[in-house]
C-alpha cells in the first residue's frame, strides 16, 4: 500500500480500488481487516493532493505513532 501503493504483503488492485493480500495476511493484521472488502474510488485522486503535505522535524508524527497514542490513552 505504502511505495504509494505496496508495503508489506498488502497490495493493490486497480481495477477494484481495494487492498488485497493473502489470508494470511489479513489474519495476521487484524488491525488492516476493515479494510479487507472496501473500495477507495477516490485514492489516486487523494494522493495527489495529500502526497506532499506530510510532517517533517523532530514533533512529525507518523499515523500509526498517532493511532498508538489514542489507543494507549483509552486503555488508561
Amino acid at each position: 500500500m505504502l511505495n504509494r501503493k505496496y508495503n508489506s504483503n498488502f497490495g493493490w488492485d486497480e481495477h477494484r480500488q481495494l487492498v488485497v493480500a493473502k489470508d494470511v495476511v489479513w489474519n495476521s493484521h487484524k488491525e488492516a481487516s476493515q479494510f479487507r472488502h472496501r473500495s477507495f474510488l477516490y485514492y489516486d485522486q487523494l494522493a495527489a493532493i495529500y502526497a506532499k503535505d506530510k510532517a517533517t522535524g523532530k514533533d512529525a508524527q507518523t499515523t500509526a505513532t498517532i493511532i498508538e497514542e489514542i489507543d494507549a490513552k483509552d486503555v488508561a
